[in-house]
């Protein structure tokens, strides 16, 4: 009778312990996420500035990746608080040519997200966004039929515009939003900007009006040249005119994804969002070779990885998340 007694205290000990980690949660923490003035706010008005990382495009090798073994993974030990998931659109088996799968994939890892109490960001992840309006539209509005209501959830509807004007970006943006406010009334929703997501103050001039809880991502890569003090000023402006930002991809590397790693540019932007009181979403999560990449070649698509299944970038990023993790949010 004793050893019963013993296990059922272990089991007891056991489920108490994942009541209150998961409790605790960043979700739990911090509740729905709303734009108040220019800055993303939690429920008590402070900005929770999360911290995360990017799968990589849900296509090719990043693909392997989204699965549950792998969202657990990163909260569990890189401490993520934020997932980003990138929804390849335009290439080959991509949303456009295999919707369903591509969906599955999606809400698989949005599912997971939400179960380990992070917050998930759902990428649209196309350059031409405005080319594919209607199947963004019909994505969007089963996204929020869905998850309407779901704390846990933000919509990235325009992941990196390319060469459009910010009419053009202005005015699909405003179609998808309304498609998303059909269903969901209250959900964080994160605009694109010109060239890459780096021409926040030109959107600043003229911003989308008439919906609350609208925000705009900002892109960089640290070791890139021309990303340094002007392109922080861009934001920076940006914010002065009053539009709330969230950094919804940034790498350690060039612009291209590869090229050098300088860790003395990486900590300046890594400073400035911590002045800015940023959110941030680190890319990527793919064993592609790669400088931003965070996982060398072979890494187990399940997790579990150890410190030599982890490139440099990976090995850097890792650290940083761990390291706020255990600060007070």
């Amino acid at each position: 009778m004793q050893k019963y007694r013993t296990a059922f205290g272990a089991f007891v000990l056991s489920l108490t312990l994942l009541t209150s980690m998961y409790a605790q949660s960043p979700v739990k923490k911090n509740g729905a996420l709303r734009v108040e003035g220019n800055q993303v706010v939690n429920h008590q008005g402070v900005p929770p500035q999360l911290r995360g990382i990017s799968l990589s495009w849900s296509v090719w090798g990043g693909r392997k990746y989204y699965n549950a073994e792998v969202v657990d993974w990163l909260c569990r030990d890189f401490n993520i608080n934020l997932l980003r998931a990138s929804m390849a659109v335009q290439p080959d088996s991509g949303y456009l040519k295999d919707p369903v799968n591509q969906k599955s994939l999606i809400t698989g890892v949005v599912d997971r997200a939400i179960k380990r109490g992070i917050y998930v960001l759902i990428d649209w992840h196309d350059h031409n966004a405005e080319q594919h309006l209607k199947e963004s539209k019909e994505f969007f509005k089963t996204m929020a039929q869905r998850y309407a209501g779901t704390p846990n959830v933000i919509y990235e509807i325009w992941n990196e515009p390319e060469r459009q004007d910010w009419p053009t970006i202005k005015a699909y943006s405003e179609e998808i939003i309304r498609e998303i406010r059909a269903q969901d009334s209250e959900n964080l929703i994160i605009v694109g900007s010109p060239h890459w997501d780096q021409d926040v103050d030109v959107a600043a001039q003229d911003p989308i009006k008439g919906y609350k809880n609208i925000a705009y991502s900002f892109h960089f890569y640290a070791s890139e040249s021309s990303h340094d003090q002007r392109l922080q000023k861009k934001a920076e402006l940006a914010q002065e005119k009053g539009l709330a930002l969230m950094v919804t991809e940034w790498g350690v590397g060039e612009a291209s994804g590869d090229g050098k790693f300088d860790r003395q540019r990486t900590q300046n932007w890594m400073d400035w969002m911590e002045k800015n009181k940023l959110s941030w979403v680190n890319w990527n999560i793919t064993d592609k070779r790669e400088t931003t990449a965070v996982l060398n070649p072979g890494a187990s698509a399940s997790g579990g990885w150890k410190e030599q299944d982890l490139t440099p970038a990976g090995q850097y990023i890792r650290a940083v998340l761990r390291s706020h993790s255990t600060r007070k949010q």
